[in-house]
């Protein structure tokens, strides 16, 4: 062999290895978009839904509470207003969730 260095040159980019590299950028950077987290419209939009049944549900039961804890207290019926008072607000908190989960999406 031979201790000179070849007399070739380094070859010229090929228009298709320039064409293949602006391909695999444009990949690249469509699969970075594509892997991003989505908390979008989809993800709040739920969150919003399932913090109004939570809350219809403890506004239904305390607000039952406290309306019969109001009548046992000025008409003097002890458990009676307080126990059917929550039994109406849960009632009421049930009929409340359920219209909420069927409704139809925009």
């Amino acid at each position: 062999m031979s201790d000179k260095d070849p007399v070739q040159g380094p070859v010229g980019e090929d228009a298709r290895i320039r064409a293949l590299d602006e391909r695999l950028k444009d990949l690249r950077e469509r699969e970075e978009v594509r892997n991003q987290p989505k908390a979008g419209v989809e993800a709040d939009e739920n969150y919003r839904i399932g913090n109004r049944v939570l809350s219809e549900l403890l506004g239904g039961i305390a607000g039952g509470l406290f309306l019969g804890w109001l009548i046992d207290h000025f008409a003097g019926t002890s458990p009676l207003g307080l126990l059917g008072m929550m039994f109406f607000g849960i009632f009421i908190a049930f009929r409340n969730i359920i219209r909420i989960t069927n409704r139809r999406p925009d």
